[in-house]
């Protein structure tokens, strides 16, 4: 989803950088794997075409942090008039 995006921290040897993958556009989202000692980092489409691809050696990579936008759900709304569903047994 637009916005969602993935920092990664490396070691650069008497350093560390930090990277970003953000996903720029509508319909897109930020997809991380770790495969054969290599961290990938891609920015894909709806149908799934890579877009652009960051990829680190995973030896050197020492934090992967992902960032989602906030969603909104529309389940968690309140539905009804606020009243309990039954009387309390009690009174």
């Amino acid at each position: 989803m637009k916005g969602d995006r993935v920092e990664i921290v490396v070691d650069a040897g008497d350093t560390t950088r930090t990277y970003e993958v953000v996903a720029g556009r509508a319909g897109r989202r930020v997809e991380t794997a770790v495969r054969r000692g290599v961290v990938e980092v891609s920015e894909v489409t709806r149908n799934g075409t890579i877009v652009r691809t960051a990829r680190f050696m995973a030896n050197r990579v020492l934090a992967l942090v992902e960032q989602p936008v906030p969603r909104t759900d529309n389940s968690e709304k309140p539905t009804g008039t606020g009243r309990p569903l039954r009387e309390d047994p009690e009174t």
